[in-house]
């Protein structure tokens, strides 16, 4: 990775830091799938869920039981 690649990679970090620790959770996962544009954040490895509810934009929360084990973001790239 060239220099101003990591230089960027770093900017981008910093600038995600301060909304990251905001989350209930302090341990997260989050993959990226290029192909189809989904983001998976899971709270808890496995995930395991037993329920999952989309809101209007294209977020699926996804839970086991009560408890919110994950979010997958539809058409990431476009946020």
């Amino acid at each position: 990775m060239a220099e101003t690649e990591i230089t960027k990679t770093i900017n981008e970090i910093i600038e995600m830091v301060s909304h990251l620790i905001q989350l209930p959770e302090t341990k997260m996962w989050i993959d990226y799938d290029k192909e189809c544009d989904t983001l998976y954040i899971s709270f808890k490895r496995p995930q395991k869920a037993t329920d999952t509810e989309m809101i209007d934009n294209g977020i699926l929360l996804r839970y086991r039981d009560n408890q919110l084990v994950g979010v997958t973001v539809l058409d990431a790239s476009k946020r």
